[in-house]
């Protein structure tokens, strides 16, 4: 059961963090995401979205968009999705 807690606590969090960003466009984008997708994150998918929530919001913003490509340091099947959904209109 603390296990099960954990992980809730965990997506709250991040899911704030997404929504919380600093500038509006990078909220909008990554807090529809975590909306749509948070609660189904497996705990490898939650360490990924932390790694992409350590960067600055302008480089999120135009890998996200597609303006720059991801660094390969980053590159993910989370960042494929977040990419994908965010060209979508967010409604995926």
């Amino acid at each position: 059961m603390e296990q099960i807690n954990d992980i809730k606590v965990r997506r709250k969090r991040l899911r704030f963090r997404c929504w919380h960003r600093g500038t509006k466009e990078a909220d909008m984008l990554l807090g529809r995401f975590a909306d749509a997708h948070i609660e189904k994150m497996e705990p490898a998918e939650l360490d990924q979205l932390e790694l992409i929530l350590g960067h600055n919001d302008l480089d999120l913003y135009n890998w996200i968009s597609g303006n720059t490509p991801w660094p390969a340091n980053v590159v993910s099947d989370l960042t494929e999705r977040l990419s994908v959904f965010c060209a979508e209109g967010g409604h995926r």
